[in-house]
């Protein structure tokens, strides 16, 4: 008989673990109750890079005397807006669902719960109940915006990410609570799209567990664009007054605009699991996990943002791969690797671009460690003049004995998807030699890498 695997949570975790271990045998029941793809990846995170690669077009239009062009004036159609988010949403669920389906996998829409240590209750649209034994279950019901007590979000002009894609209209002036990933990429998207953006920031510079100098690049790019900092400030209370809204800080400062979006972080969907019927342990509601995204419960797994590990798609669908290889006992293979969290690229798609991976100069100095730095800006390449954009640098961090490249920080145009080439380094222990005796191609952006490697 076939290992039965229950997932519960249908986002990139429990895609990925449902389609990989059907392939590997398994009979394999997904439960989702909102949308196969996940919620937070499908209506926040893949619409949000729509909209900023919408401000990015814009942007781009406005500024197009610099590459030859008579400037345009391009408006914002919120309607086709609208259409085109749901549009690439649509597709992406349906690309997922037919993907199951070609495995095989069982899809359940409802909403799922532990009833026992190896029995999972579904509770369907229509209100039916059934349970379902499984020998293997995994937990990936991912997150929310989290919303303190002084915040009450109306969805017209207080607004968390999930009201935001887009808005019920394009804001006069936005107040944005929040200075880590998400709030700046909020900062970067409206400013792109014409709003006035006001940013609190409760420390002294935004960014504050990335590399200063990355911050500070990004800090001057929002100043030159009109942005407000507010820093050293907290959020007390946002409240609406008519078509005003009024954002109060512990220092006293007032802040008033059209509109408030609140970026402050995420709570995790655990609290309908029913945990304590499988005693499976949690810390705030995330569940610990080891090596192989097992719980305190062997056959209890945890993936994505429940997991409390880096709350990045690329990161949940990870762990949903190696779940499923650990459930059907593929980890003694050769070719299994365990997930190095501390060696996962991450990217900011703010305007420039911001993406790292591995060791930063700051963790290396803060610890004592000795590494070589070397920086090279994107003014010295050729493309980045020919693109008639040269921000931003390529900072690579490597140890100064064995020249083993440990990681690095980019600012720039497609800093995204540039940052995979160091994040292959540092997965692989590859060394500054052989970033610089590759050959790439020219004129490109990635040939800044080599030279920060020679």
């Amino acid at each position: 008989m076939a290992m039965r695997f229950v997932v519960i949570g249908g986002g990139p975790a429990g895609v990925a673990a449902a389609t990989h271990a059907a392939r590997l045998g398994a009979d394999v029941v997904l439960v989702e109750r909102d949308v196969i793809g996940g919620a937070a990846h499908l209506w926040d995170c893949i619409p949000s890079k729509a909209m900023i690669a919408t401000g990015g077009a814009l942007s781009f239009l406005e500024r197009s005397e610099g590459m030859g062009l008579e400037t345009v004036n391009p408006h914002i159609d919120t309607l086709n807006l609208s259409d085109r988010l749901a549009s690439i949403t649509s597709h992406l669920e349906n690309s997922n669902n037919e993907l199951l389906q070609s495995q095989n996998v069982r899809i359940m829409c409802g909403t799922g719960k532990l009833v026992g240590t190896h029995e999972v209750e579904v509770t369907l649209e229509d209100g039916a109940i059934e349970v379902i034994e499984a020998d293997a279950i995994m937990l990936s019901t991912g997150s929310r915006p989290r919303v303190p007590e002084w915040c009450h979000p109306d969805g017209e002009r207080i607004l968390t990410t999930r009201h935001a894609y887009p808005p019920p209209e394009i804001p006069e002036h936005l107040t944005v609570v929040g200075s880590g990933v998400t709030g700046v990429e909020f900062v970067h998207m409206f400013t792109s799209l014409g709003s006035k953006v006001t940013l609190i920031v409760s420390r002294q510079h935004v960014l504050p567990d990335k590399d200063p100098e990355v911050a500070y690049e990004l800090e001057q790019n929002f100043i030159d664009r009109g942005v407000k900092l507010l820093k050293g400030a907290r959020s007390t209370s946002i409240e609406r007054e008519g078509d005003t809204v009024v954002v109060k800080c512990d220092d006293g400062r007032i802040i008033e605009s059209s509109h408030a979006l609140l970026a402050i972080g995420s709570i995790p969907n655990s609290d309908m699991l029913n945990l304590d019927a499988a005693g499976v342990e949690n810390e705030w509601g995330f569940i610990p996990i080891n090596d192989f995204g097992q719980s305190n419960v062997p056959h209890i797994y945890a993936a994505g943002d429940l997991s409390g590990k880096l709350p990045l798609s690329s990161v949940a669908t990870m762990q949903g791969r190696k779940i499923a290889e650990h459930m059907m006992g593929k980890t003694n293979d050769q070719d299994h690797r365990y997930i190095s969290y501390s060696k996962a690229a991450s990217a900011i798609f703010t305007e420039p671009e911001i993406a790292d991976v591995g060791v930063s100069q700051a963790e290396a100095f803060a610890h004592g460690r000795k590494v070589r730095v070397t920086k090279v800006p994107f003014s010295a390449s050729a493309k980045a003049l020919i693109n008639d954009d040269p921000r931003g640098f390529v900072k690579l961090i490597s140890d100064p004995a064995t020249g083993v490249v440990l990681g690095g920080s980019i600012v720039g145009r497609h800093a995204a998807e540039l940052i995979s080439i160091i994040a292959l380094c540092v997965q692989n222990q590859l060394t500054v030699t052989d970033l610089a005796e590759t050959l790439f191609v020219h004129p490109t952006l990635s040939e800044t890498l080599i030279e920060a490697a020679e």
